[in-house]
């Protein structure tokens, strides 16, 4: 079959395949119990398999995939005003990312990626707090920076979720806020992605192949989500996106 043969050259290979879609099938759950986290732990790895627009569509794509699951809790809990400022300062950003992913080699953006996660976790880790209050001047620069990231690396989620961790805001929220706003993030990066490259429909099977370990993974972490076990959920996904940082290190090419 020509489209599954496609499929597999674009992932280099089964066993290729296979790590993707097991390292896909982590980040699902990590997204899953605490709104966030899939960028950190996909990217990394994809960045050393594929090429990184194709990882960063693969994201986004595999994203929209798991709304129906995510958004339907977040909705009602989120502060959908902050989400909008943001999501508009991101919508401006991303097409400037996009055309830094187009125009760096592969080489240098898997050592970006290397470095903001690694500072994203680091930060994360420290238990870094903000506590003063940010206007929407402060919410667009949020927003402005996730989009330039995650339209140049898919990274887009840090600074929001840097941000929000960062605040006085309880798990509930932050989990809330940080998904609706990615969702955000996820229709602005696709539609700049498949205006710039020529993507096909190979590449489209790609992306669904992925999206089903994702969804499912995604779906589980969702049922395990407690607010009273935050920092149980914190320390699991901070380790998963070390392991995943340390795999994916550009040490050869």
């Amino acid at each position: 079959m020509p489209l599954v043969e496609a499929v597999l050259a674009l992932a280099g290979g089964p066993a290729a395949l296979a790590a993707l879609a097991c390292t896909i099938g982590a980040a699902g759950i990590v997204r899953g119990f605490t709104g966030f986290g899939t960028a950190l732990v996909f990217m990394p790895v994809a960045g050393a398999l594929i090429a990184p627009p194709l990882a960063v569509l693969i994201l986004v794509v595999t994203g929209m995939a798991v709304w129906p699951v995510l958004l339907p809790r977040a909705w009602g809990r989120a502060a959908r005003g902050e989400v909008a400022v943001m999501g508009a300062a991101a919508l401006l950003a991303v097409p400037a990312g996009v055309a830094i992913l187009a125009a760096l080699p592969q080489q240098t953006l898997r050592w970006v990626v290397a470095v903001a996660a690694t500072l994203t976790l680091a930060a994360l880790v420290s238990g870094w707090r903000y506590t003063r209050p940010v206007g929407r001047a402060g919410l667009a620069a949020v927003g402005a920076s996730a989009g330039l990231l995650g339209g140049a690396t898919g990274l887009g989620g840090p600074p929001a979720i840097l941000f929000y961790l960062a605040g006085p805001s309880g798990a509930e929220r932050v989990r809330a806020n940080t998904i609706l706003f990615l969702c955000v993030l996820d229709i602005s990066i696709a539609a700049a992605l498949l205006l710039r490259f020529s993507f096909g429909w190979a590449e489209l099977a790609f992306c669904a192949v992925l999206a089903v370990p994702y969804a499912a993974t995604t779906l589980l972490g969702q049922r395990l989500f407690r607010p009273e076990r935050e920092r149980a959920y914190r320390a699991a996904a901070y380790l998963l996106i070390a392991g995943a940082i340390l795999t994916g290190l550009p040490l050869r090419s």
